[in-house]
Formats: C-alpha cells, sequence, structure tokens
C-alpha cells in the first residue's frame, strides 16, 4: 500500500483511490474491487474531522526531524494494510498542528493514541515494535 497526500492505492488490484470521507458508519473501498482500503490519512485540517469514522482510529502525532518517527512510519502501513476495513490510521505532524498536541497531552514523539467513539482509549509513547502495537490495538478492533 501507498499513500500519498490521500491517495490510497489498493493493495487487491493495485487501482488508485482518493481518501474521502466515507458516508457515516463505513469504511473506505477501492472504486474497482470493492474490497476495504488501507485508511491511512494525513490531518491537514486538524485532528477532530479524522476522528469522526465507524472505526477505531489511531492517531500517530509525529514530526519530520523526528528519527523514531520515522522508524515506526511502515510498521504504521503494515497495521493500516492488515486491519482494513477495521482501523484509520492518521498521520498528525506536530509541527504544523501544535494545538492538538498540547490538547492530548503529547510530550513526546511518536506518540500513538488509539480512539474509539471519538474519545483515547490507549496510548503508546515511542516507536514500539510491531507485536506491541497490535497487542495493544487487538483488544479494541
Amino acid at each position: 500500500m501507498t499513500t500519498t497526500d490521500n491517495i490510497a492505492t489498493c493493495v487487491h488490484c493495485g487501482a488508485k483511490n482518493r481518501l474521502g470521507k466515507p458516508p457515516a458508519g463505513q469504511v473506505p473501498v477501492c472504486g474497482a474491487c470493492k474490497k476495504p482500503l488501507p485508511w491511512l490519512v494525513n490531518a491537514h485540517q486538524g485532528l477532530t474531522p479524522e476522528l469522526e469514522a465507524g472505526v477505531p482510529v489511531l492517531v500517530d502525532f509525529w514530526a519530520e526531524w523526528c528519527g523514531p518517527c520515522r522508524v515506526i512510519a511502515p510498521v504504521l502501513e503494515e497495521i493500516a494494510r492488515e486491519y482494513a476495513g477495521r482501523l484509520k490510521v492518521v498521520k498528525l505532524n506536530v509541527d504544523h498542528h501544535p494545538l492538538a498536541q498540547s490538547a492530548y497531552h503529547v510530550q513526546g514523539i511518536p506518540t500513538l493514541i488509539l480512539f474509539k467513539n471519538g474519545q483515547p482509549v490507549e496510548r503508546i509513547v515511542g516507536a514500539a515494535p510491531k507485536h506491541m502495537l497490535v497487542q495493544k490495538l487487538q483488544p479494541y478492533l
């Protein structure tokens, strides 16, 4: 899966899809094969609109200059791909959205916060290995 500025390539058929906001309670599906797409987006307009999803939302608070943030990025892409249709992954650059960083008490990056029904339910600080991330996410999926 590749995601560039909210365009996802379907892992099933290779079609490129723009990730807009799906209807309430639904997840994005491929326009060609109709299978769930990995839902990995960049938060350009803040966090609040991104939390309105019918599935749990994992927010990655990161920055371009952060080495551990770059390490965990491919892991988050894998998780988005593996949990397509069950999880939305949102990347929020703290340099561009300092108010969101402050509102959710993010003091170190990367910080991952899992939201369910718009409320934070789990927090992971640091570049944790994939198996640990999946273990923390599993009860909410």
